[in-house]
């Protein structure tokens, strides 16, 4: 039996081919980011230079070198000049941080593209099992606002990882240079925030994770209302449904609250300690300039007051990060959550064998949704059916006839014994041939945004009209096809919801038809058509596909009456198998189903 989850592979184990096809412009992004800090980190020098040999005719040590070498006639040139090289590494620094921008852009949104697509490959490889371990409204969330949110995290260490730690050695290096009593100033702060960002990081992962809860229940609600808006309306729900999604987003808003609440206050602490941090490197700096034979200028105190604060801005930003990281763990294990889920039904590899005729066989098979064997849905279950063979199969609700067929295709995979198809167990199929060969047409009838033909093609993309319209014609579904004004590129609308119930069932049918399978099962598929209509269905499905192997649940005793044999399940087994007549003469359970029939036929 597979686990649930696998158990190795690191979180990010999944992420990282997510980068292919995006990595040059990631690359890019951490030099461009150099590039930018290192012309900003030159402004105060050339700042310190104008104040303190454009002003006050000071020696300008910082850049004395530089000096030398310009053309400088008169205090007006130097100015002019000092000035144009800060407009110049501004003008160059803005570049390169609109470029890195760009970069990290499409590097970022590349990676949220392919993610987006390996978890819905992922999810689309997911078994019925799989699947159920989820709600629909999770996986969504999941696709959607984890993957932005990881998105943004992505975008923000292309740049901010790369420019903090940057700017913090290049501007910590110059106010050392410049006065290392003063700059020692800002060190103090580096413990005040690190004890911040450590408790942001401890106290608000539990409370983001706690929030993306509440979003996946208020999503639930609004699809769940959406998809049953019908029967809402139909049974006067409107208010009740309304309370119940208004709750849900109350508590989604307290989470959200009592999430973002903790973060409010890092601002606000982390702009204290850095005007802190200004005011008290001013106050001494100040004092320092004043003192008789100091060798700080005005202009170093300028440059000096600049470095501090891109040191401490710098903290402030890597604290963000770190804070945004902790917010994003969330999501990062919720997408993982998905890459971790074991798949239970998987294909075996370099399978060649292809599925020629059609005939099964079940060999003491049980099967239980919850993998419990002392609670089993399906018990013991013996049966041979011929190729070609048309079996009918009856039973009361929840008796297991639903079960017995998704294990043919291998929706599911029996707990105990086996199922094989012409001789071979249904794990030795590859998973693809398999399901090709098998068509089914399932209780809950589901049709796509599209044209009537494109949802017909589903079974054949490239089946002609021709083709398409034999099979409706089986189906029963090309006279009221045909009633449209545009016949078959009517616009079903989402799920169909501008064709009845019975119409739906019809299409659904054709659609099946037209994968020319070599075994069909409809599953209750015809309770929404009349009797006359459900008759006209099977006698052109017995006429037409005479080598298909076809099994037909109904809940009417008339639907397989006259089928090569009927199965009646009871309470998850087979009760009894026969043809209709020899079923009348043995089996209590199916003589008391037929007899209700007819009395509701005859009343």
């Amino acid at each position: 039996m597979a686990q649930k989850t696998k158990k190795n592979g690191g979180a990010l184990s999944e992420l990282l081919p997510c980068t292919a096809g995006y990595r040059l412009p990631a690359f890019l992004t951490p030099f461009l980011m150099i590039g930018e800090v290192a012309l900003e980190v030159m402004i105060p020098l050339l700042m310190a230079a104008l104040v303190d040999g454009g002003l006050y005719h000071k020696n300008t040590y910082q850049l004395q070198s530089l000096i030398e070498r310009l053309p400088i006639g008169n205090n007006l040139q130097f100015v002019l000049w000092v000035g144009g090289l800060m407009v110049l590494a501004a003008l160059l620094s803005l570049t390169f941080g609109a470029l890195a921008a760009r970069t990290s852009a499409v590097a970022s949104m590349g990676f949220a593209k392919n993610l987006r697509k390996k978890l819905f490959e992922r999810i689309q490889s997911f078994s019925f099992r799989n699947t159920d371990r989820f709600q629909t409204s999770s996986l969504v969330m999941r696709t959607t606002t984890d993957v932005n949110n990881l998105q943004n995290i992505y975008q923000q260490l292309l740049r901010i990882f790369v420019r903090t730690p940057v700017m913090m050695i290049l501007a910590a290096i110059m106010a050392f240079r410049i006065n290392a009593e003063l700059a020692v100033i800002f060190v103090f702060a580096i413990p005040v925030i690190a004890v911040l960002m450590y408790v942001m990081i401890r106290v608000g992962f539990k409370r983001f994770e706690v929030m993306l809860k509440k979003y996946d229940k208020m999503n639930g609600a609004v699809q769940e209302n959406l998809i049953a808006a019908r029967v809402v309306k139909s049974f006067v729900r409107e208010k009740y449904e309304t309370d119940k999604f208004n709750d849900s987003a109350d508590d989604l808003q307290k989470a959200q609250i009592h999430a973002q609440k903790l973060f409010s206050l890092s601002s606000p602490i982390q702009l204290a300690v850095m005007w802190t941090c200004t005011l008290v490197l001013l106050a001494l700096g100040g004092m320092k300039v004043i003192e008789p034979g100091s060798t700080l200028n005005i202009g170093d105190l300028t440059s000096l007051m600049s470095y501090s604060t891109q040191v401490i801005s710098s903290l402030l930003m890597l604290s963000f990060l770190v804070i945004g990281l902790s917010m994003t763990k969330a999501s990062l294990d919720r997408v993982n959550e998905i890459f971790r889920e074991q798949l239970d039904i998987v294909s075996p590899e370099n399978s060649t064998l292809k599925v020629e005729r059609g005939e099964i066989e079940f060999d003491h098979v049980d099967f239980s949704y919850s993998d419990n064997p002392d609670v089993l849905n399906l018990k013991d279950i013996c049966l041979h059916i011929r190729a070609g063979e048309t079996v009918g199969i009856i039973g009361g609700t929840g008796e297991g006839k639903s079960t017995l067929v998704q294990l043919i295709p291998r929706l599911y995979d029996a707990l105990h014994g086996s199922i094989r198809i012409d001789g071979h167990d249904v794990r030795e199929y590859d998973l693809v041939e398999l399901r090709d060969s098998v068509s089914m047409v399932l209780q809950k009838n589901m049709l796509f945004s599209g044209s009537i033909r494109d949802n017909l093609r589903w079974g054949n993309p490239n089946a002609s009209d021709e083709q398409i319209r034999a099979a409706c014609d089986i189906a029963c579904a090309d006279e009221f096809i045909m009633r449209f004004p545009d016949g078959y590129d009517t616009d079903l609308g989402q799920g169909g919801s501008n064709v009845s119930g019975g119409q739906k069932q019809r299409l659904c049918i054709a659609r099946a038809i037209l994968k020319q399978p070599k075994i069909l099962i409809l599953d209750d598929s015809t309770s929404a058509v009349d009797t006359a209509t459900d008759e006209r269905i099977r006698r052109g499905l017995r006429d037409t596909l005479k080598d298909t192997t076809k099994l037909i649940i109904a809940q009417r005793i008339a639907s397989v009456m006259n089928a090569d044999r009927i199965i009646v399940m009871d309470q998850g087994r087979i009760s009894d198998v026969g043809t209709h007549e020899e079923l009348m003469q043995r089996s209590e359970i199916y003589r008391e189903v037929y007899a209700s029939q007819t009395k509701e036929v005859a009343a």
